[in-house]
Formats: C-alpha cells, sequence, structure tokens
C-alpha cells in the first residue's frame, strides 16, 4: 500500500494540544475505533502492557470534582513556603502516585519547558506575576479542559521503562486517529499525582499504575487552541559523532 508521506507530514505536525472543548458527546464506537488504532502501534513481545479507563458522563463528573477539591487544597503550596506547609498539615492534594511531575525540570530540560510557559502565557494574556490566574489555567487539567471524555492510561509496573515506551507508542497512535476523525487531544501528566481518585472508579489490577491521562472531545474555536508550541528540529535532537 502506498501512502502519500508529505501528506502525513502535514498532518502530522497540524496535531496539537486542545485545550477548550465542546460539551458534544464522542460516541462509544468511536472511542473504541481510536483504541482499536492505538493498539496497531508496536509492543514489547506483544506483551501490551497498557490498560485504558474510559471516565465519560458521571465518573467523568466524580473524578473531575475530587481532582479540583485537591487542587484547592494543595494550590497555594505552589506560592509559598506557608503553603508548603499548609498542605503538609492538611495532607488533602499532596500526590498519592507519580510525585515526578511535581519536581522541577533537570537543567538539561529546564530551558525548553520555561519558554513553552512564557509562550503559551502570553498567547492566553495571563501575566507571569498573576499567581491567581496561572492556578486558574492549571486547574483547568482537572476540568479536563471541558472535554467530556478522558482516557487514564496505566501501565503494567513488571516492565518499568518498556511499559511506558509501548504507552507511548499506542498513545500517538491513538491521538493521530483522533485527529484524523476530527477531535482533539491533550496528554496530561497532571492527573497522574491521584491514581486513588481513579482507583475508586475503575476495576484496576494492582500490577498496574497510572502513568498519565488524555483529554479527548471535540476543540472549541477558544484562541486557546491556536497555540502552537514551538518544535525543535531533527538537528537539535541528532546526536554527532565522536570526534
Amino acid at each position: 500500500m502506498e501512502f502519500d508521506s508529505d501528506g502525513f507530514q502535514s498532518f502530522a505536525s497540524s496535531r496539537h494540544s486542545t485545550r477548550d472543548f465542546l460539551p458534544t458527546p464522542v460516541h462509544d464506537d468511536l472511542i473504541e475505533a481510536i483504541i482499536a488504532d492505538g493498539l496497531a502501534a508496536p509492543s514489547w513481545s506483544n506483551t501490551r502492557p497498557i490498560r485504558v479507563a474510559v471516565a465519560k458522563g458521571d465518573v467523568r463528573d466524580r473524578l473531575s470534582e475530587e481532582f479540583l477539591s485537591r487542587w484547592e487544597a494543595i494550590k497555594g503550596a505552589r506560592d509559598s513556603l506557608f503553603g508548603k506547609l499548609k498542605a503538609v498539615l492538611k495532607r488533602k492534594g499532596l500526590p498519592t502516585s507519580n510525585w515526578v511531575i511535581t519536581r522541577p525540570y533537570h537543567k538539561d530540560l529546564v530551558e525548553r519547558s520555561k519558554n513553552q510557559g512564557k509562550e503559551f502565557f502570553t498567547h492566553i494574556g495571563v501575566d507571569r506575576e498573576d499567581k491567581e490566574a496561572r492556578n486558574k489555567s492549571w486547574a483547568r487539567n482537572y476540568d479536563f479542559f471541558g472535554a467530556p471524555v478522558e482516557l487514564f492510561i496505566f501501565t503494567h509496573k513488571s516492565l518499568g521503562r518498556y511499559s511506558a515506551s509501548d504507552a507511548g507508542l499506542f498513545m500517538q497512535n491513538l491521538i493521530l486517529s483522533a485527529h484524523s476523525k476530527g477531535l482533539g487531544t491533550c496528554p496530561q501528566g497532571a492527573v497522574a499525582v491521584w491514581e486513588d481518585a481513579v482507583r475508586k472508579e475503575f476495576e484496576i489490577s494492582k500490577n498496574y499504575s497510572l502513568l498519565c491521562g488524555i483529554s479527548l472531545g471535540y476543540p472549541s474555536d477558544g484562541k486557546i487552541n491556536s497555540f502552537k508550541a514551538n518544535r525543535p528540529t531533527p538537528a537539535e535532537i541528532i546526536l554527532p559523532l565522536k570526534q
């Protein structure tokens, strides 16, 4: 089967994260179709060490309400020592699973992250010093940006990084499939800090852990969805030979 390689490059590069969704429902058969496309990705010895929790309707709303409640309890910890102390004393809102996303980026990675933040907040008109507006923007993660569906991606603990590798391949196929069908997505590490909340809603083996979430739905026409991340060129990531 022949494909238009130029067409694929244009299609793949047109995908971007959606951060504001319409409330329009996504039909079950469409959700299943993009998951099936995700499963067309390669896998470590075909083990498929991935499970997907599909949150919609009342389940989606309960999880959003719980996440927002926890975020409200912890958000001050980002701003001051007093906020951190208050969070520790209250306990509510502290990460119960994936602590990695709460840590500062390594010096090798921090520059791109800072530039992304600066460009994003400039695009949506939020001042760097406006903590309230920045917190409000972050809180949108826990409303899943208004998406009617949130997919929670779990990976098998026994394979470690290879489970994560398989999940990445699966997710990229799924995300491009959704894009081809007029749907928007936003991969979210932010939801991985409270795995226990998701476990209360779904039957999940203890052998699996929450890697991330993906907001799924139809994009709105909001300005935030016109933001395009600054992507590196191939030359920036291809390693040179030793001299």
